[in-house]
């Protein structure tokens, strides 16, 4: 029998794949930075950090404390990164969105 999957929000999804997507670690300001070029909407840091928040509770990211740096007067940045769970989160609305939208004659050309 299938798990019932619990759905992301499209927030939550654009931050997971922000997540997944560095090599290292995420942190909020470069997953907000990466939101705005990738969708080119303007999202707020604060929302950022809730939907992460959420992330984390489902159990689809991991946080940790970096060290201290002078340049943040001493205070440390929260990185991210995505657990065996989110990466197969990530995986499948990745897989689901392409199975939905292939297909589709009104996405393919100009809309023009």
């Amino acid at each position: 029998m299938r798990r019932p999957r619990e759905y992301l929000g499209q927030l939550e999804l654009m931050v997971l794949l922000s997540v997944v997507r560095p090599e290292g670690d995420a942190y909020g300001v470069q997953i907000a930075k990466f939101i705005e070029e990738a969708s080119g909407r303007e999202v707020s840091l604060a929302s950022v950090y809730v939907a992460l928040e959420r992330l984390e509770r489902k159990g689809l990211v991991t946080s940790s404390l970096g060290d201290p740096t002078p340049q943040r007067g001493g205070r440390a940045r929260t990185y991210f990164k995505p657990t065996a769970s989110g990466l197969k989160e990530a995986r499948a609305a990745c897989a689901t969105l392409k199975r939905l939208s292939g297909g589709i004659a009104g996405l393919k050309g100009s809309l023009a």
